[in-house]
């Protein structure tokens, strides 16, 4: 601050002065304020004459400090020009603000739109039902066979109409992922726009001072001779919550209602959202293990999508210890087992349990499946020597019938011409023998240990090595599909409750009683008819109390 160059005690009574503006001609730090004053004398001298004094520069009353500097006030630094800039830099920002507040608000509204949002179910529903016709994660050459371009289905759909979009892994293509993310958006822009303002509204304390109002409500009656004060009490013990504000009753029961179609929504997008995250961040195998063999799961283990990371846990190696099956009367496969053993990369064991079909094993995040069966080996001696291990060859059967076969060579003098016998299986019970003529000879069971006699070979059946089928996967999805199901029966359920509000005013002795609910509106006028005919009797029980006081006092 510069200092001042002189300092002015004034007495308001008795001063006058004359202001001397700066003028324009002269700069603005050498612009003054002159002030003449008019100040009474401190005592006279001998000659009787006023005797001019230093004024006191104690603070008094109606006295005055005035301060003048010799600079003037310093000026803006900007320009002219940038502060016009920065003013329309701030309309611009303001501008574009409102923009983006009128565009969120315009999508919110279309996506938040009951149509669009049942369109895009029927349309999920529909590729869900596309995906169980068209054959799922077959190789390309399958689709070239089944939709020909020569021969088309309908006359219209093709192999393109297949592979283009991705129809080959519906539930994890980019039109059926597309659907689920628009229909979590609308279930989102509801939620915001729609539900939420509806339970802002529920949970607020609305007193109504008015009786036209109480008796425009769905259900209304007056109660003559009778106090907000009974009816508060016969609402309380039926689960009202009731609130009161001077002559105003205000009462509501089942606010969960409210809150329940937001569960639901909530509910649907955890089901999505996990089914999102199965068909992007899962891994997928199959395997056929022989009987006594090991594999590793990481080594048969594929990814389903770009968010699948691999865990630990795929460095286990599974070992087969026994494969083995049950059967019907008539001799068809009734069940199929796997006996199982996990080791870590130490070798030590870690789990070992038995599956069998819908009986998986579980551990680590992977599941290990129970799905199939083959024949991979036969044990077989031959005039007492081996036993030879013999593999078993798929034959091609019409349906799903299984027939595996061999071929064990015997020796000829003619090298031109191989020779030996043959053997048959549909399972793993029994070995049908055909000699090298091709004529049948007889069957026989690897457990029953009996040879057979066939073009002077002793043939023996030590054993039948079965081949496991597995299915390995790891979904990261499921607890998150499971819960969101779990959540959405749960709150499906709390939304069938009714949310019933009750208003009531007293005017004079009587009481405007009116309310309604936005479900199983008859039960609750029937409730009201029968909450509001206690009131009668509350009063009459008050009153002959208050008798007997009286009469025992």
């Amino acid at each position: 601050m510069p200092s001042p160059t002189c300092y002015l005690l004034l007495n308001p009574s008795r001063t006058s002065h004359r202001l001397l503006l700066p003028s324009p001609r002269l700069p603005a730090r050498l612009a003054r304020l002159r002030v003449s004053c008019d100040v009474p004398r401190q005592g006279s001298d001998g000659g009787g004459g006023p005797k001019r004094g230093a004024i006191p520069a104690g603070p008094g009353k109606g006295k005055k400090q005035v301060v003048f500097f010799d600079v003037a006030p310093p000026v803006s630094q900007k320009s002219v020009g940038e502060e016009g800039k920065a003013e329309a830099d701030v309309k611009k920002d303001s501008a574009a603000l409102r923009l983006l507040r009128r565009a969120t608000k315009r999508t919110l509204s279309v996506l938040s739109n009951l149509p669009l949002a049942i369109a895009e179910m029927f349309a999920i529903a529909g590729l869900m039902a596309l995906g169980t016709v068209i054959d799922q994660g077959e190789a390309p050459s399958h689709y070239f066979e089944q939709f020909p371009e020569d021969n088309p289905v309908f006359g219209f759909i093709t192999w393109r109409w297949i592979l283009t979009p991705g129809f080959d892994h519906m539930f994890s293509s980019p039109v059926f992922l597309g659907m689920l993310v628009l229909l979590a958006a609308s279930l989102m822009a509801c939620t915001f726009t729609t539900q939420l303002p509806m339970v802002k509204v529920a949970k607020r304390w609305s007193f109504m001072s008015s009786g036209g109002s109480i008796k425009k409500q769905a259900f209304s009656e007056s109660l003559p001779r009778a106090s907000i004060q009974d009816l508060g009490v016969i609402l309380m013990g039926a689960g009202y919550e009731v609130f009161t504000k001077g002559p105003s009753l205000y009462a509501f029961k089942g606010l969960a209602g409210r809150y329940a179609p937001i569960g639901v929504h909530v509910a649907m997008i955890f089901v999505m959202a996990g089914a999102t995250l199965s068909a992007t961040g899962s891994f997928k195998g199959s395997v056929d293990v022989p009987q006594g063999l090991n594999f590793v799961i990481g080594d048969i283990m594929k990814p389903k999508g770009i968010f699948a990371v691999a865990p630990d846990v795929f460095n286990t190696e599974v070992h087969v210890n026994r494969f083995y099956m049950e059967y019907y009367d008539s001799g068809e496969v009734s069940q199929f087992y796997s006996d199982l053993s996990l080791f870590d990369l130490d070798g030590k064991e870690v789990m070992r349990r038995t599956i069998k079909v819908n009986d998986p094993l579980r551990y680590g995040g992977i599941t290990i499946y129970q799905t199939d069966w083959g024949f991979s080996a036969l044990q077989v001696k031959k005039n007492g020597e081996g036993p030879f291990n013999l593999a078993m060859a798929p034959l091609k059967m019409s349906g799903n019938k299984k027939l595996y076969g061999t071929f064990l060579p015997l020796e000829d003098s003619d090298p031109s011409s191989v020779k030996g016998i043959s053997m048959l299986a549909r399972d793993l019970q029994s070995i049908v023998l055909y000699d090298q003529d091709g004529k049948f000879v007889g069957v026989r069971r690897p457990s029953s240990k009996l040879p057979i006699e066939i073009n002077g070979n002793e043939i023996l059946i030590e054993d039948a090595i079965g081949t496991t089928g597995l299915d390995l996967k790891t979904d990261p999805g499921i607890p998150i599909v499971y819960a969101g199901f779990g959540a959405l029966m749960l709150t499906t359920c709390i939304s069938y409750l009714s949310h019933a509000q009750l208003w009531a005013l007293q005017d004079g002795t009587t009481v405007v009683v009116g309310g309604k609910s936005n479900r199983a509106k008859i039960e609750f006028s029937d409730e009201m008819n029968r909450l509001l005919n206690k009131v009668p009797e509350l009063i009459s029980a008050n009153e002959k109390t208050v008798d007997n006081k009286s009469s025992s006092a």
